[in-house]
């Protein structure tokens, strides 16, 4: 069931999606090649702390980190340890963020040093995806136009969309009702009430969209191994748009 939020609710929604968007940029503005992917979950891991949230990855069934940081082929959750980051790589960071009774989040793709052409492509058009799965929200809008606009756009730039990993409602519950896929038919799907409050993160790949989830049972890869990207924001839809949560400084 779709939780509508109420605009008390929206407001203290507003802390952690503003921590965990300003804390991406926090971690944009310092990772480099030589880190290790533990070292940029140290980040993550301090910065949340300091703002006076709780990381809320750690823990989660078991997880045992503060973000999951994914490396060119890694789709998502991919876990932290002392992988190096190399020069031409993609590296995702998918955070999320625990204060005032509810949860804030986001993710990024970021390139470290001079990445390839197909890369770059991959993470530019991964976050157009974004911007133009949301085009013309508002409330009233079918869930699935949203996926469409993602599919439409990935597919005509020559990539595919993941299919087994979609977006989400969130609040009081990290993941919540709806599920925000990144494929559907447009004109289907719930449509969407002013006060929905959801995390619209396209998952995009340069090969397949099939996956493999490995032995540690949370990092999925790409099945062909190719890159893929990650780009999320949480959101809230409005009578006549939307409103962006997790800018935070971007604005």
């Amino acid at each position: 069931m779709i939780h509508v939020k109420s605009e008390e609710e929206i407001e203290l929604m507003r802390e952690p999606c503003s921590i965990v968007g300003n804390c991406l940029k926090f971690v944009g503005e310092r990772i480099k090649a030589g880190m290790t992917t533990k070292e940029v979950d140290t980040l993550v891991y301090d910065y949340i702390k300091a703002s006076g949230a709780e990381p809320s990855c750690l823990g989660y069934y078991g997880y045992p980190a503060s973000a999951c940081v994914s490396v060119n082929e890694v789709v998502v959750h991919g876990i932290p340890d002392d992988r190096v980051l190399e020069e031409g790589d993609i590296v995702s960071v998918d955070i999320v963020a625990y204060k005032n009774g509810f949860h804030g989040d986001c993710a990024r793709t970021f390139c470290i040093g001079e990445v390839s052409e197909e890369k770059k492509k991959l993470v530019r058009v991964t976050e157009e995806c974004f911007w133009k799965g949301i085009e013309g929200l508002k409330a009233g809008t079918p869930l699935y136009d949203i996926s469409y606009k993602v599919q439409q756009h990935a597919e005509g730039n020559g990539f595919s969309v993941i299919r087994s990993y979609t977006g989400h409602g969130i609040g009081r519950e990290m993941h919540e009702d709806p599920s925000v896929p990144n494929f559907g038919r447009k004109g289907t799907g719930v449509r969407l009430q002013a006060g929905t409050v959801i995390c619209v993160e396209p998952m995009i790949a340069a090969g397949t969209w099939k996956v493999k989830v490995m032995p540690d049972g949370w990092t999925a890869v790409t099945a062909d191994r190719r890159s893929a990207a990650h780009y999320e924001n949480t959101l809230v839809v409005r009578e006549d748009g939307f409103e962006i949560l997790t800018l935070g400084s971007e604005k």
